[in-house]
């Protein structure tokens, strides 16, 4: 490999001496030929070896992860052709500063870092890896690392113009021990001048393609590596992470939503579903790099690229060509002659590696599914869980009424003009998972992302994500364009019929004919598998007509589905004291109270959820349906109750449940909703103190614990701390078993007299927020003991 060629001007950032040859600019043959008398007069037997050494000599190509070193204050130091032991000039260099020979980031496909990152099906010998997660590299110095007197940090940059303020600029320090959630490097082992590194990311880092260098200090000055782009970085998002924002918790899911390459799409009508294979091929040689120049194509800032929400909207307006010379031109008028016919197609890398190579021309042609299918690939390969959706009996809404209008004259013949909505025999999307922080709880997991352009979302063709917990409750004032899904699926067929005077009155409401069979493909197999219900209740439910009634509240015809304006009842949720314990049963009270003169009578249903702390919802453990009579002007309280056998085996982190209530009053029509999230109250630890608590003298606490759950506590951790009584100390206690009791005596020496509090707690996977505090006042030593 030619070494490349840098401009004179860069010599003033090199060191103290830019009359070197570095073998870089138009070393003039006065330059190259400076005399051993002059060097000798100046007295510097660095200088004197530097003016000796070849400007042309270039690593062999075995050796391509061997960089340079920049050097400020002293020239670097260059390696000839056979990479030969240094000779005496060498060694006095090597003495003065630190220099990184090589990196080696281990990027092998078989290696244990792409294995344990799970982007070894990634056909190339890159350096990919996920956020949130450790990995190891080598790095071989002139010299060995002493940490009493070196420093050492790794630089990362992505972007144009990175920062680090903004995340695209990470400068990683070297620490003694990694304590995760956080851009950090520490040393695993030593041999020698090689020094293996341990390093963690951060589970929000941006994603994208990094540039990596190393920079070294010592007493004699600072080192930096020259950047190699063999050894960039490609950071993806992680699924596989907790702390990332798309964490899915089943290996089976992230096996298909992540790492399986082939799908299937389903066309067709409701009555006559076909389906195809599409290769989605999100780990083929090249797509990876596709993925991120189509990113970097859409000029969004990378700073953003670290939120799932954002790239994914940057993604849905990349994959159509109005607005932003996207990946992909639509074309639906039969006339393909310009291009390639839109059921050509069978798989996303053609199209991706042709939008690349003509440096981001519009592939011709795509429709609806071919659209999804590529959005698909570019989730999946960045990282992001996705599947291809097909809905039968798709509605396009577009005049954000939440309903399908359809328009007769006098003689009930359709008007043509004003009939602008339409129903699609079908219409393929695709399916997101992430967290949606921006939301209320309960709103993440999947998410609907279109790319075909069909409205503008915030003046660009682009939709979503959607939350399909949002969608299916009617909940359209969450973004993003949720009106516009829920129309497709769930909105009614209104018919209106002219009046003579030019007006229009509603004849008649046609339901069940929008959003039918909704499919994809199955988890682990290649059926058909039906998720209509994530995106609505069943069809005629009392639940499905309330959805469709506060959707609609929100639209441009709300007066469709308005029977009242009476809103005389109302409901809360209300918990006694400091809410329900873990591994007990769990009580809340509902309150309803009816402010009218006369009777009302509610319908009232609910649903108990359990939630990852990200909101996100896991599964629904309670269902409810009770008719409730309110004399007037009554307020009635019922008693709800939850038990421990119904939530059990559910549990997640943190223990977050929410209760959704609906209901409907049978005498106006009042729709009544609520959402109260709560969590199970965590038991405490007891701490009791052994002995006199004396300055200086040993003492003692006795912490115990009972697991209240009925499953094994993993890899538990207890904590304990008090200002003068003792630092921080961590205890790795190992596992506790379902509802089994424990307690740990812990020796100290108070060094503080007076009253003082001592701190522990515990922590692990499947439980935390449990604590304890217990007071314990010193005495002064009598004898002046320390």
């Amino acid at each position: 490999m030619p070494v490349p060629t840098r401009s004179i001007r860069d010599r003033s950032a090199v060191g103290r001496f830019p009359t070197v040859s570095f073998g870089f600019g138009e070393d003039t043959e006065e330059e190259k030929e400076v005399s051993e008398e002059d060097n000798a007069k100046k007295g510097n037997a660095c200088r004197t070896w530097l003016r000796k050494v070849c400007p042309c000599c270039c690593p062999r190509p075995d050796e391509a992860n061997i960089t340079d070193t920049l050097v400020t204050g002293i020239d670097e130091l260059d390696k000839d052709e056979d990479d030969k032991k240094p000779d005496a000039g060498d060694s006095e260099l090597d003495e003065l500063l630190l220099n990184v020979r090589s990196i080696n980031l281990m990027k092998s496909k078989s290696g244990k870092n792409r294995t344990e990152h799970h982007t070894d099906l990634y056909q190339r010998d890159d350096f990919i890896i996920r956020r949130g997660q450790n990995f190891h590299m080598w790095i071989t110095l002139s010299r060995p690392f002493d940490p009493s007197t070196d420093k050492l940090h790794l630089d990362l940059k992505t972007g144009p113009l990175p920062t680090v303020s903004k995340g695209t600029h990470v400068i990683i320090p070297l620490v003694e021990e990694l304590e995760g959630n956080r851009w950090e490097a520490s040393i695993v082992s030593q041999d020698d001048k090689r020094m293996k590194l341990s390093v963690n990311s951060l589970p929000t880092a941006v994603i994208g393609r990094y540039q990596i260098i190393v920079e070294t200090n010592c007493a004699n000055g600072q080192a930096v590596s020259t950047h190699d782009p063999a050894n960039d970085i490609f950071l993806l998002f992680n699924p596989w992470c907790e702390d990332d924002t798309v964490f899915m918790d089943d290996e089976d899911e992230r096996k298909e939503f992540v790492l399986n390459d082939i799908g299937r799409i389903y066309y067709g009508t409701q009555d006559q579903i076909g389906v195809r294979t599409w290769d989605y091929g999100q780990f083929d040689d090249g797509i990876l790099a596709a993925c991120i120049f189509v990113m970097e194509k859409s000029g969004t800032p990378p700073s953003g690229w670290g939120d799932p929400i954002n790239v994914v909207r940057i993604i849905s307006a990349m994959i159509n060509s109005p607005d932003d010379q996207g990946v992909l031109e639509g074309n639906w008028s039969g006339d393909y002659s310009a291009g390639t016919s839109p059921t050509v197609w069978s798989g996303s890398v053609e199209i991706l590696k042709q939008y690349q190579k003509s440096d981001g021309k519009p592939v011709k042609y795509g429709q609806c599914w071919i659209f999804a299918g590529v959005f698909t690939t570019v989730l999946r390969c960045l990282g992001i869980p996705s599947r291809t959706v097909t809905n039968f009996s798709s509605a396009h809404d577009t005049d954000v009424s939440l309903t399908t209008d359809i328009y007769l004259d006098e003689n009930l013949e359709p008007i043509e003009h004003l009939n602008a909505d339409s129903i699609w025999n079908f219409h393929v999307w695709t399916d997101a998972w992430m967290a949606r922080p921006d939301l209320p709880a309960g709103n993440g997991g999947w998410q609907v992302v279109d790319a075909t352009p069909q409205e503008t979302s915030q003046g660009t063709f682009r939709c979503g994500p959607a939350s399909l917990t949002a969608i299916r409750n009617g909940q359209v004032f969450l973004k993003h364009d949720t009106p516009f899904v829920f129309a497709e699926v769930n909105s009614d067929k209104i018919y209106w019929q002219k009046n003579q005077d030019g007006t229009f009155s509603q004849i008649y409401n046609e339901k069940k004919v929008v959003g039918r069979f909704i499919s994809t493909k199955a988890v682990g197999t290649d059926e058909r598998t039906e998720i209509t219900h994530l995106y609505k209740h069943p069809e005629g439910t009392e639940m499905e007509r309330i959805a469709v009634e506060t959707a609609c509240s929100y639209g441009s015809k709300a007066e469709v589905y308005t029977y009242t304006k009476s809103q005389d009842v109302s409901v809360e949720v209300t918990m006694d004291g400091d809410g329900p314990k873990m591994g007990e049963n769990a009580e809340l009270n509902i309150v309803l109270r009816n402010s009218s003169s006369e009777e009302r009578n509610i319908i009232l249903h609910s649903q108990v959820a359990v939630m990852y702390y990200t909101g996100v919802y896991k599964t629904t453990v309670k269902k409810d349906t009770t008719n409730v009579d309110l004399l007037p002007n009554e307020e009635k309280s019922l008693e709800w109750n939850m038990e421990y056998e119904d939530y059990k085996d559910q549990l997640v982190d943190q223990a977050a449940l929410m209760m959704t209530l609906t209901g409907r009053v049978k005498e106006t029509q009042q729709v009544l909703a609520t959402q109260f999230n709560f969590r199970l109250r965590t038991p405490d630890l007891i701490m009791k103190s052994i002995g006199k608590a004396v300055v200086g003298e040993k003492m003692a606490v006795e912490i115990s614990f009972t697991n209240p759950l009925t499953r094994v506590l993993k890899a538990v951790i207890f904590h304990v701390e008090g200002l003068g009584l003792l630092t921080a100390r961590k205890i790795h206690y190992g596992d506790i078993g379902s509802r089994a009791s424990v307690s740990l005596t812990e020796h100290f020496v108070p060094t503080l007299p007076g009253p003082r509090k001592l701190l522990a707690s515990l922590d692990c996977k499947q439980l935390t927020q449990v604590h304890g505090v217990t007071d314990i006042t010193v005495e002064e030593n009598s004898n002046g003991a320390l």
